[in-house]
């Protein structure tokens, strides 16, 4: 199966660079790039799933693509409350914050999620297992869901960290 993982398209500018995870705030369409997404469009896909969060389905409706399913399974990992919607330097001005959270993605993903590694790993991981095995495949989803996918596709590359609109192409056997 040829998978192709599709960051969504930008939020307002007050809104970027922040931990929007479960979050569902809508696209800035006036910052809607077609031309980043126009290679995509010219494809035939088999199956369009989209996490169920409206970044992720606008940004379809905009490509024109409406004949998607959506998957809660694609939707961002689940930051906790006080760290929701709040950007780097304001966690870092918390006061529970510490430097070392910073010294492996795991310890920081434990500080500032409400989902474990583990269970963020599971949830996409059931997700894959149930794709089509043959044919080609477009997901829409969010930064973090595509590097976990990466890391469970491919452990043995550094997953990418992608900008808004961009994707990545994956072979799945």
């Amino acid at each position: 199966m040829e998978l192709t993982l599709l960051r969504h398209a930008p939020l307002a500018k007050h809104l970027q660079k922040r931990y929007i995870g479960h979050s569902n705030r809508t696209l800035d369409t006036t910052l809607f790039e077609i031309e980043k997404v126009a290679p995509l469009l010219e494809k035939k896909y088999d199956a369009i799933y989209t996490s169920d969060l409206l970044r992720c389905t606008q940004t379809l409706q905009q490509c024109g693509l409406n004949d998607f399913i959506p998957d809660k399974r694609l939707r961002e990992v689940r930051f906790k409350p006080q760290f929701e919607g709040k950007n780097f330097g304001e966690i870092e001005q918390m006061e529970e914050f510490d430097p070392l959270f910073l010294e492996s993605q795991e310890r920081w993903h434990t500080f500032i999620c409400d989902e474990s590694p583990s269970q963020f790993h599971e949830r996409l991981r059931h997700f894959l297992e149930e794709l089509p095995k043959e044919g080609s495949v477009l997901c829409c989803t969010h930064a973090g869901v595509i590097r976990e996918i990466l890391t469970l596709l491919t452990p043995q590359n550094s997953p990418k960290i992608l900008d808004y609109l961009d994707y990545v192409i994956v072979t799945v056997k």
